[in-house]
C-alpha cells in the first residue's frame, strides 16, 4: 500500500526585505529539504510578503513508520532553520482505505 504524508507550513523570515531576498531563502532550503528527505515541495500561499512563506511537503512511501519518521525530520529541521523560524504547521497522513 501507499502512504502520503503531507506537510503544510508556515515559515518567518524576519531578515527578507525583499521578495528577492524571501525566494533566495526559500530556495536554499527546498533545494536541501529535497536532497536530505526526497520530499516533493512547494511554496503556494504568501507569495507576495516578503517575510512570511507557507509551503507544502509531501512524502509517499509503503508503510506509515517510515512516512511518519521523515515527516518528523522534515519537522525538526525546519525548526532549526537559521534563515528564518517555523511558525505553524500542519501534518497529515493520507492512507489508502
Amino acid at each position: 500500500m501507499l502512504y502520503i504524508g503531507v506537510l503544510q507550513f508556515t515559515l518567518e523570515i524576519p531578515y527578507a526585505v525583499s521578495l528577492k531576498e524571501k525566494r533566495s531563502a526559500i530556495k536554499s532550503l527546498k533545494d536541501r529539504l529535497r536532497r536530505s528527505f526526497n520530499v516533493s515541495i512547494t511554496e503556494f500561499e504568501d507569495q507576495d510578503t516578503a517575510t512570511i512563506a507557507t509551503l507544502g511537503a509531501v512524502v509517499a512511501g509503503s508503510d506509515t513508520k517510515h512516512v511518519n519518521s521523515s515527516m518528523d525530520h522534515l519537522i525538526n529541521e525546519l525548526r532549526d532553520w537559521r534563515d528564518g523560524s517555523l511558525m505553524d504547521h500542519q501534518l497529515e497522513i493520507i492512507s489508502p482505505k
